[in-house]
């Protein structure tokens, strides 16, 4: 399985570990910690010696709560970023659902266009679909992040989670994108019940069915606190706990904050499975 970006088709076989670098003042776990240029810069590159395959460049909080951040600043706190990362020589994702950002930061020869909203707000689709072929990853959110944390989903959430995520990626064939160009994220923590979302990585093959490659975003969420009592700066190993299962079950690109740990961890898995058919 590969996934075409903008300036890399990323080989899948192995699984790829995508960094976090958030430039906000207000994300739920390092928020402030990289909001000037030389702080995030100097963070995407601890990532990348951390052995980050893909740095993800996120410029509003999503956390449950957050307010909106408006256009201007939302591209005044990326386009620097962006504009010096691509010249790191890894795939760069930028986590946006604005249109307006999404062309800007592809015009800087960003790889990765990563939509919490699915591209459902007007002209992201097309902003996408106009591109040659930058990769985009559809993420499922119930309801929006100022109420989610108060309107959760209701019933079976993997089967309403799958069945907006397939017709989304068909909806984004239909105008041309090509296949190969789209990965699927289940939205952990967006909108759903600590039920629900650990549902989700129990049956997370079924998602996996659909044919797209997985990404998977467990690093620090609530629901790990909720079930270990830990706070977001201590939750590492559920973190890479989380991670490792969720590869386990179909992902191939997991989202982190904690690069080198989840880089050591799948070592460990890596070997585990590369060694699983020789005799004993």
């Amino acid at each position: 399985m590969q996934w075409q970006t903008s300036r890399f088709l990323i080989d899948l076989a192995r699984p790829q570990v995508m960094g976090i670098v958030n430039v906000t003042p207000d994300s739920f776990s390092d928020g402030g910690r990289h909001d000037s240029l030389s702080m995030a810069l100097a963070h995407c590159e601890l990532l990348l010696r951390d052995g980050a395959d893909i740095l993800d460049i996120g410029g509003e909080s999503t956390r449950p709560g957050s307010p909106a951040v408006g256009l201007q600043d939302e591209l005044a706190r990326v386009l620097p970023l962006v504009r010096e990362a691509v010249k790191l020589g890894v795939p760069i994702s930028v986590d946006t659902y604005k249109p307006e950002v999404m062309q800007a930061v592809l015009d800087l020869g960003a790889d990765i266009v990563n939509d919490i909203w699915a591209l459902r707000q007007p002209g992201a689709a097309q902003v996408v679909a106009a591109h040659a072929q930058c990769g985009v990853c559809l993420m499922h959110m119930h309801s929006v992040p100022q109420s989610m944390h108060q309107e959760h989903m209701q019933g079976d959430a993997v089967r309403q989670v799958r069945d907006f995520l397939e017709a989304a990626a068909l909806a984004l064939e239909a105008l041309g994108v090509q296949r190969q160009r789209i990965t699927l994220d289940a939205g952990t923590g967006f909108g759903k019940t600590v039920a629900q979302n650990f549902a989700l990585l129990a049956r997370e093959r079924e998602l996996a069915s659909l044919g797209y490659p997985l990404l998977a975003g467990w690093s620090r969420k609530g629901s790990l606190g909720q079930i270990t009592g830990l706070p977001v700066t201590e939750r590492m190993v559920p973190s890479v706990a989380a991670a490792l299962l969720s590869v386990e079950r179909g992902a191939r690109i997991v989202r982190v904050h904690d690069v080198r740990d989840t880089v050591m961890a799948l070592k460990v898995w890596q070997a585990m499975h590369d060694n699983d058919a020789l005799p004993g």
